[in-house]
């Protein structure tokens, strides 16, 4: 990271901080690798911790549910409570909570308490992306605050890259056990990178007030709606990924890790690419995205039969899906328009879970009506049709807004001498 990204209210007498600032945005991807890991980890172990507890499959599936629902509720729940604190003293306190929710997981007897951890450490994950996004943006100049977020967010793409697939073999040569505890050192570790990276003065406690008053702006609610409707089209198709890849595409089950190893690192490029390019497109950017997607699952229903056009199409389709995920969430900050945005910025992370839930509970819907697999594809297609239209909007929005002249009590400010 060139100089150019360090903050400008560091060139005086602040020099001395810029070499904290790319490891700072490295402590905050570690965090949200070890989030994505425990996040998605289970999917890969579920017969294993049905056995050792003596359960269903079906009813260690829940905690899947159980954690999409602890995001739900603990992300402006804690970020509210966090508030008072810097943004450094409140995500180390939720990297906390998470190291303490994975090591009771670890060591759960019981099913119940193994629901109960996993709910515990959900409440940390969407008031860490929200508050660690406006940490990231504090880091650089505003024309870099949309790659700084996808920097933070790529630990959580490469958790399906790495993270994922490093804790289904564990499991499967050990126990489940080791590698919730793993995740857990994963924590320490990011608490040890934002105490020593992160400026304990990035950032001053917020108000409430202040906060709550940033859900008055429709633009908000416009990036929140797009939010649960055009990223619902990911899940309605990534949901049930595994089936396509088998049963309409003819891979073996074997195959099917390494290609959602291709399509996590498609996420990871897209990330990248959505943060490269966000500063400068915005959202006119999301809704060609949004866009490309319609196209390449409706090309994906009519090719999902030859397995090598699958593949592609599916690691196309993450990286268009994840390269709107940090322009999306860098908007709803600027949105916002308050001084900090945490709150706003949890709430986008409630909102992408609920477009989780939404995705996925469309396609179950169309796939028991008796559509087939590529139904969910088409539903994602016109999801995605959807969140393009409401990009659109928001778009207008920024312009009017933009183009709106100062009040008459607000005087313009001067333009500097020698400027043309």
């Amino acid at each position: 990271m060139s100089s150019s990204t360090a903050d400008p209210g560091m060139a005086d007498g602040g020099a001395s901080l810029y070499p904290l600032v790319p490891r700072a945005l490295l402590a905050l991807a570690i965090g949200a690798f070890g989030i994505g890991t425990t996040e998605f980890v289970v999917m890969g172990m579920l017969p294993e911790i049905a056995d050792g507890l003596d359960v269903s499959v079906s009813a260690v599936g829940l905690l899947i549910s159980a954690y999409a629902i602890g995001v739900v509720v603990g992300a402006p729940t804690l970020t509210a409570v966090g508030l008072r604190f810097t943004p450094r003293q409140t995500l180390v306190a939720l990297m906390v909570v998470f190291v303490v929710g994975n090591l009771l997981a670890a060591l759960a007897p019981t099913y119940g308490t193994l629901a109960a951890a996993r709910v515990l450490t959900a409440l940390a994950h969407g008031s860490f992306f929200g508050v660690g996004a406006i940490a990231a943006r504090r880091l650089v100049v505003p024309q870099r605050a949309t790659q700084a977020i996808s920097l933070m967010v790529t630990g959580l793409t490469l958790a399906n890259v790495v993270g994922v697939p490093a804790g289904t073999w564990v499991t499967q040569q050990t126990s489940w056990r080791l590698v919730l505890a793993g995740i857990a050192g994963i924590g320490v570790l990011t608490i040890a990178g934002l105490l020593a990276w992160l400026p304990a003065d990035g950032g001053e406690p917020a108000d409430l007030r202040t906060e709550l008053s940033a859900f008055r702006s429709r633009q908000v609610w416009l990036v929140l709606a797009l939010t649960m409707v055009g990223f619902a089209a990911t899940f309605a198709v990534y949901s049930y990924v595994t089936p396509i890849l088998t049963d309409l595409a003819g891979l073996s089950s074997g195959n099917v890790t390494p290609v959602l190893a291709l399509f996590g690192v498609g996420t990871t490029i897209g990330t990248l690419l959505g943060g490269r390019l966000g500063g400068r497109f915005g959202f006119g950017f999301v809704a060609v995205g949004m866009v490309g997607v319609a196209v390449v699952l409706a090309v994906f229903a009519f090719s999902a039969r030859s397995a090598v056009a699958a593949v592609v199409l599916l690691v196309l389709f993450g990286t268009l899906g994840f390269a709107m995920g940090p322009i999306v969430l860098n908007g709803v900050i600027e949105a916002a328009d308050v001084p900090g945005g945490s709150l706003v910025s949890a709430a986008n992370q409630a909102a992408f879970n609920v477009a989780n839930a939404l995705g996925a509970a469309l396609g179950a819907l169309v796939i028991s009506q008796g559509y087939g697999l590529t139904a969910p594809m088409w539903v994602g297609a016109a999801l995605a049709v959807g969140g393009a239209g409401i990009a659109l909007w928001v778009r207008h929005g920024d312009r009017r807004s933009a183009a709106a002249p100062l009040p008459a009590d607000i005087p313009a400010v001067p333009e500097p001498a020698g400027v043309r």
